[in-house]
């Protein structure tokens, strides 16, 4: 197939010093089986369905699931994306993915939780992120598809760089998420809500710029299997969510 996903060597070489070290008998290619799990991420494949040319499918899923537990691709994406250095302007923002009907199927109580919730349109869950300068994202978050925004910046505000300025829409216009930000040294442009008494000033033109958070989540959106969340687990998710936007943004 023409379309198939290969690694290069360059983006290999950076992903490798992440990957546990093997015990025992020799594991699958590295290469092959993480550029499988990539292609079945990227078009919305069954696993089952994965191109022969990536060996088996039960490796390609087994050692998806398996890292994903032990937090590899997470640590690949914070990793990459802090190696960028420090920004000087921060965008926050929140979009919801809708969960399809397999993803729905998880017990409530469970040692790995589904992180769903109910909204217009159905269950989802929603993507907390913030992106540096360059429109890629840093910190991300995942939490049921109802938290305010407000809650989800709660989960990443300890993870922000100290950066000069954050940008937000009026979701995030509260006294307290000001607050803290004031106490990081960092400055806010975010609009105020309709109705606040004593609404703040923002800088208009500089708020022009978070149409790259929007153009974040769309690049991201681009993948099936993050457009569409399959995965009961929300950790399982989440992972197939950080290795896109490694993909994407920090092997480019």
């Amino acid at each position: 197939m023409s379309d198939l996903f290969w690694l290069s060597d360059r983006q290999f070489s950076l992903m490798r010093p992440y990957f546990p070290l093997a015990h025992g008998v020799a594991r699958s290619d590295d290469r092959k089986v993480i550029s499988g799990i990539i292609h079945v991420i990227r078009n919305g494949l069954r696993w089952r369905d994965a191109p022969s040319d990536y060996g088996p499918h039960k490796p390609l899923y087994n050692r998806f699931v398996r890292w994903s537990r032990l937090g590899v691709f997470d640590r690949i994406f914070s990793s990459l994306a802090g190696k960028a250095g420090v920004p000087d302007t921060l965008q926050i923002d929140a979009t919801h993915l809708n969960a399809h009907r397999t993803a729905c199927s998880l017990a409530k109580k469970g040692m790995f939780p589904a992180t769903l919730g109910a909204r217009k349109g159905g269950l989802n869950s929603k993507l907390h992120a913030v992106i540096n300068d360059c429109g890629k994202p840093i910190i991300m978050a995942l939490t049921a598809g109802q938290v305010s925004d407000h809650i989800g910046a709660k989960l990443v505000y300890p993870a922000l760089p100290g950066a000069n300025t954050v940008i937000g829409d009026k979701g995030y216009d509260s006294d307290e998420f000001r607050n803290a930000l004031t106490a990081k040294g960092i400055a806010t442009c975010i609009p105020p809500r309709a109705k606040r008494k004593n609404p703040a000033e923002f800088c208009k033109t500089l708020y022009k710029q978070r149409h790259k958070v929007e153009n974040t989540f769309n690049r991201l959106k681009n993948w099936r299997r993050i457009a569409t969340r399959y995965d009961r687990c929300a950790d399982i998710f989440f992972a197939a969510i950080t290795i896109a936007a490694t993909v994407i943004f920090w092997l480019d």
